[in-house]
């Protein structure tokens, strides 16, 4: 029997307009736009366990906020079943409420019962471990501690579909793998997890399949080894070069994200 699919991508991009230095652009003067991320078409099918690598700036946190719904495409189409959480350090997180009432409002967001609020408050307190400072404003915290805060109330939210976007990149160690072992039960329910991070070592343990990003483009989706094994020669490669080399090939690519218009809106742009 076929595996139901949990994620769609078909031909997506998401653009921004770009901001110029001098603060207005005179007339006549062409509007910049940026490829965030640019005709990406992929499917995730429910209960398979994807890691997304990319260097820095090659879109794996936009593609974050695109899976999880917080932001929308501009081109192209993508289909969800199942509720998604993003777990990423300060996302959804208010910074002025406290971490109980940051728990609190998530759940009146979703329209959860009391009983369930109090639930999932006794299991970040459980797995969390930050003590007393689940009664203090979450501006106070280090982002470990964000990163604790986010992944506790996501795991005991428990959704259909879990985007980690580098958030056991920061804190200790011991929760990390903490973390880990968490999502490795998660992944043997059926969950679907999609799991962005610069480390190789955790993808290739945790993920199936991969997908690599570079200059908002999607350069290779397949088996977890063959992805990890390519990728891991691109940054061997990229390590080698001189300083200006580097930054010659970082300003290539960020030009190659750029295009240009006279048309005063984006949907002018699109559709004009």
């Amino acid at each position: 029997m076929e595996q139901e699919t949990a994620i769609q991508f078909r031909n997506v991009s998401k653009i921004y307009k770009l901001r110029r230095k001098d603060k207005g652009a005179k007339k006549g003067q062409k509007t910049q736009y940026f490829y965030a991320l640019r005709d990406i078409s992929f499917e995730i099918k429910k209960g398979q366990v994807l890691g997304i690598l990319g260097t820095n700036g090659s879109g794996k946190s936009t593609m974050a906020l695109v899976l999880s719904g917080i932001a929308s495409p501009d081109e192209g189409e993508i289909e969800v079943r199942g509720e998604q959480a993003l777990v990423a350090i300060n996302t959804g997180l208010n910074k002025q409420l406290t971490g109980l009432e940051n728990i609190q409002l998530k759940g009146a967001l979703l329209g959860l019962s009391k009983k369930r609020v109090e639930e999932i408050v006794e299991g970040v307190i459980e797995f969390a471990e930050i003590g007393d400072f689940l009664y203090q404003p979450v501006k106070k915290y280090s982002s470990g501690m964000k990163s604790r805060l986010g992944f506790s109330i996501n795991l005991c939210l428990d959704p259909d579909i879990l985007i980690i976007d580098e958030a056991l990149s920061v804190g200790d160690k011991g929760f990390a793998a903490k973390c880990l072992e968490r999502m490795r039960e998660l992944k043997e329910t059926g969950k679907t997890i999609v799991f962005i991070s610069h480390s190789l070592v955790q993808v290739r343990e945790f993920c199936d399949t991969a997908m690599w990003l570079e200059g908002g483009k999607m350069k290779e989706f397949g088996p977890i080894e063959t992805v990890c094994d390519h990728y891991a020669q691109y940054i061997e490669y990229y390590r080698s070069l001189k300083k200006a080399e580097k930054r010659a090939e970082r300003e290539a690519k960020f030009q190659g994200r750029i295009i240009e218009s006279k048309k005063v809106s984006l949907f002018e742009r699109l559709f004009g």
